[in-house]
């Protein structure tokens, strides 16, 4: 679809990597080349991913040149569990400061959960000084829950709210799977009136895929379905394009979601 950036451009993918089963026909084992495959062509600066397990993300973190580097940790704390990690291209990006928080009322103490949640669920964060133009970036990467539309919409308030933190002059890029339909649900609402954050598939410049539904449970993929995976910016970050990708390898898919990306370039918008 997009391939490394060139320039000063940011290649953004969001990417919910269903987390490592063993068994079945879409077992991690089957789906971890299709997956590397994947990544390999398209090289994206940055990369939240939703659901990975430790050992998943090792794996992936192996089959990414070593330039790449990650943060994160297990929604139960340490390694357990699974993550909301940030992958990022070193070479190009340095680490300043990076953590976590959790979709609760105690925010800061690890594996909390609130407001009806079935499954812990929680945010990593990221704090980034671009080598090339020495500016600096904040990326936050989210999982809402899939049950309660009372924790997605009070965990949108809480990601509003950190978000909000970031000192304006500073561009901030938000992915995640949110399990609600993007511009037709209140997270979504919260998430972008008043905020300054911007959904980049509807403010893309260009489009490099058509739409289809995020999630697709290794199914037929949806035409004009809804979108549950999305990724916002907020302050001088222009988005050039944005597509949603629909590689596989002879009908095997690398999750049972579509990564969603975007190009984003610094100072023009």
């Amino acid at each position: 679809m997009f391939g490394p950036a060139e320039d000063d451009t940011l290649h953004v993918m969001s990417f919910n990597l269903k987390y490592a089963s063993a068994i079945g026909l879409n077992a991690w084992r089957k789906r971890r080349p299709v997956m590397a495959e994947l990544l390999s062509a398209e090289l994206p600066t940055v990369l939240g991913t939703q659901e990975g397990l430790y050992a998943q993300l090792c794996d992936i973190a192996n089959d990414l040149p070593d330039r790449y580097d990650w943060v994160g940790q297990g929604r139960a704390g340490g390694v357990a569990d699974e993550y909301c990690a940030i992958f990022y291209d070193a070479d190009r990006l340095e680490k300043l400061d990076s953590g976590d928080f959790w979709l609760s009322d105690t925010p800061d103490v690890p594996g909390s959960r609130s407001w009806g949640n079935t499954v812990i669920r929680m945010t990593t964060w990221i704090r980034l000084r671009d080598k090339r133009t020495g500016a600096e970036l904040a990326v936050f990467n989210t999982h809402f829950d899939h049950v309660s539309e009372e924790s997605r919409v009070r965990s949108a308030g809480l990601l509003r709210e950190r978000v909000g933190a970031v000192p304006r002059d500073v561009p901030v890029i938000v992915t995640g799977d949110f399990n609600a339909p993007a511009e037709h649900s209140a997270a979504y609402t919260i998430l972008t009136d008043g905020t300054g954050l911007t959904d980049t598939w509807t403010a893309a410049a260009e489009h490099a895929s058509p739409l289809y539904a995020t999630w697709h449970g290794y199914h037929a993929l949806i035409p004009d379905g809804p979108r549950i995976d999305w990724t916002f910016v907020r302050g001088d970050l222009a988005v050039t394009a944005a597509g949603i990708n629909t590689h596989d390898h002879l009908g095997r898919y690398p999750s049972d979601h579509l990564p969603v990306q975007a190009l984003l370039k610094p100072g023009t918008s």
